[in-house]
């Protein structure tokens, strides 16, 4: 289970949001690019960037930022955030991006997955952030009324390998992860999942552990360790990570 941690970008600037929203924002730096290096220094061994500006509006303006990480370290760099066309899924990848991050997109436009998945299959991940079970869209300010389980299992059919679950409750609120509908998640998707939200201490990822799934890829943290509740290195060695 990877250890992977969180780079928010709004306004050029590193940040969380609480529960998703765009008006409960805590900065936490104001150059990305040190973050992320700082990050790999403690033995990350991989990041998950995000462009808040991006899945707020579709407009990308932290495009550049963001392939400056991918370019500067040496550990592999997933983004999402507005990636609404073919263009800028292949701009990215092409960019060195490792992984690229589809959300909004997806909901409205399975055709869309099809089409980049036919081109770059493992390279695709797909977020699924959820309130109450049920699938938001557009930088979480609107909630679909497809539950989040049924699009998984809709996902997997057609090949896609990573899922990004988050339980937007949860998310930056240090409540700890929603052990149960992600459990749920792991059994019935049948795809590798990346656990995001709530993530607080080394017993939260304990808890994570004791799921005892295989496909449970990894885990996004990011308040935690901006805070100082979860120490990066302290959850590698628990994880199997190189840092101890």
């Amino acid at each position: 289970m990877l250890i992977i941690p969180a780079i928010d970008i709004k306004d050029g600037k590193v940040v969380r949001l609480f529960k998703g929203r765009f008006d409960q924002v805590t900065e936490y730096g104001s150059d990305p690019v040190a973050m992320a290096r700082q990050w790999e220094a403690l033995g990350a061994p991989y990041l998950h960037v995000v462009d808040l500006d991006g899945a707020e509006s579709g407009q990308r303006r932290n495009q550049a930022t963001i392939c400056q990480i991918a370019r500067e370290l040496n550990i592999p760099v997933e983004t999402g955030g507005g990636i609404r066309s073919r263009d800028v899924v292949d701009h990215y990848l092409e960019a060195g991006i490792d992984r690229v991050i589809l959300g909004t997109k997806v909901v409205d436009d399975r055709s869309f997955l099809k089409d980049v998945l036919a081109s770059w299959g493992g390279r695709i991940a797909v977020s699924l952030d959820c309130a109450d079970g049920f699938v938001a869209r557009r930088g979480w300010v609107e909630t679909s009324t497809i539950k989040g389980i049924d699009l998984a299992r809709e996902l997997a059919d057609m090949g896609l390998q990573y899922i990004i679950y988050t339980d937007i409750a949860r998310d930056g609120t240090l409540a700890g992860p929603n052990i149960n509908g992600l459990n749920e998640m792991l059994v019935l998707a049948g795809v590798n999942i990346i656990a995001s939200g709530g993530v607080k201490s080394l017993d939260d990822i304990r808890a994570l552990q004791a799921l005892g799934k295989k496909n449970l890829y990894g885990v996004i943290t990011g308040r935690a360790i901006y805070e100082g509740t979860l120490d990066v290195r302290e959850a590698l060695a628990l994880s199997g990570g190189k840092a101890c």
